[in-house]
């Protein structure tokens, strides 16, 4: 038994589980990457006050569940809780904004990392993939994300998501919808840190899952009301445009996402198979806080999806992901000198492009045969030194079982051809 585990409420990722958990990334990134987006990385770590300003002092992510610490020289740093303030504050830093081209279109994926208490679907290290338009302020780009996320889910084989479409208004119209949810919710009967929040980010409130809060919120002010008539027209243009896209979704009037930085579109993908995880992922537009961090007006719009919630999604709905075997050829030698010669042969095979692997340790044909047929390969190549002295190796199909012999310098051309 290992002496160490893997930290309270995180996870390892091993083969072949870790196969699916890539081939996720890879469906989400794929419409990205053919729709200008560019891939972005950044720190683990960042400077607290990054996220204290830019997703809000008053979430429970940076008031209760960031990992914050003070480094031997004294900074003050947290571990990502989630990528939009580190991806905006990379773009701003390189000066991307100034190149002429916007908006500034880039995606990324990685390690999040919140304090939360462990449960299923919601863990204190978590993945996502996520894409930024920054730059610039345009419904087609507010439609053209949600668009993208739906494609990536519908390339995956899933069916059973929702898309919730919500506007928050912006700088104009907000602040009347915050005075008088403000003196709605300063009648209830709420503790004391709710109260707190009511006078900091009132908003916040309505995204509180507790029922006993909820019931109270009947009757509360809707946004809608109060949107100002460019706002109005702005949440009207995105809805028309995913219709005119086939995209399906549905209008929730109390969705407000978790973070501080939103403004006008919102929006979030659930599940329903998931239960009270069922946020597979989500966005929305965020205005101001380029402005936030110290940078220039850049009105921009993002999301992320969680690959852990899009992995129990898949298993919600009973899909399997066609993920291809990791190695296409699998060599078994018999003695040392066979095992010389075709380890020169997988070498030039995984020059040539086939994924090809080979029994070490001394394994007899029989263990090397069960390695073979573990490793998923289609085709085994065989050798002892008696095919080596007739020049050949024996190619066994794993599917049928045939076995033939090929010539020693035929063996990359035949075997390109048949898995390419």
């Amino acid at each position: 038994m290992s002496t160490f585990q893997a930290p309270k409420g995180t996870y390892d990722l091993l083969p072949p589980v870790s196969a699916t958990y890539l081939a996720v990334r890879e469906a989400i990134a794929a419409p990205l990457r053919s729709s200008g987006y560019g891939y972005v990385e950044t720190p683990g770590f960042e400077n607290v006050e990054l996220f204290a300003r830019g997703v809000g002092e008053s979430t429970d992510i940076v008031s209760k569940e960031m990992y914050a610490f003070e480094t031997k020289g004294g900074d003050r740093l947290a571990l990502r809780p989630e990528g939009t303030a580190s991806v905006l504050r990379a773009a701003l830093e390189a000066s991307l904004h100034k190149a002429g081209n916007l908006p500034v279109k880039l995606w990324y994926s990685g390690s999040y990392y919140r304090y939360e208490r462990p449960q299923k679907g919601r863990y204190r290290h978590f993945s996502q993939v996520g894409a930024e338009a920054i730059g610039a302020e345009d419904p087609a780009l507010d439609a053209e994300l949600i668009i993208l996320a739906d494609q990536a889910y519908r390339s995956l084989g899933l069916r059973n998501f929702r898309i919730l479409l919500n506007s928050l208004g912006d700088r104009e119209c907000r602040p009347v919808y915050r005075e008088a949810l403000q003196g709605f919710l300063r009648g209830l009967d709420l503790d004391e840190d709710t109260r707190r929040r009511i006078e900091i980010n009132p908003l916040r409130v309505l995204d509180d899952k507790r029922k006993d809060v909820q019931a109270q919120l009947v009757g509360a002010p809707l946004l809608r009301d109060h949107l100002c008539e460019a706002c109005k027209a702005y949440h009207q243009e995105v809805r028309e445009l995913l219709t005119a896209a086939g995209v399906a979704f549905e209008d929730d009037e109390r969705l407000v996402r978790g973070l501080d930085y939103y403004t006008r579109t919102t929006f979030e993908f659930v599940h329903d198979g998931l239960g009270a995880q069922s946020a597979v992922g989500g966005g929305g537009r965020y205005d101001g806080l380029s402005e936030m961090i110290g940078g220039p007006a850049l009105p921009s719009v993002g999301w992320a999806l969680g690959v852990d919630r899009t992995v129990l999604a898949l298993e919600a709905e009973g899909v399997t992901l066609d993920v291809p075997a990791a190695t296409d050829v699998f060599a078994v030698a018999v003695g040392e000198d066979a095992k010389r010669r075709l380890f020169g042969l997988v070498t030039q095979l995984r020059k040539a492009g086939v994924a090809t692997d080979m029994a070490y340790g001394g394994k007899s044909m029989k263990a090397g045969m069960k390695a073979a047929n573990r490793s998923g390969a289609r085709y085994a190549l065989v050798a002892g030194e008696r095919d080596l002295a007739d020049g050949v190796v024996q190619l066994k199909d794993m599917e049928t079982g045939e076995q033939e012999p090929v010539a020693l310098d035929a063996v990359v051309t035949t075997l390109r051809d048949r898995t390419a």
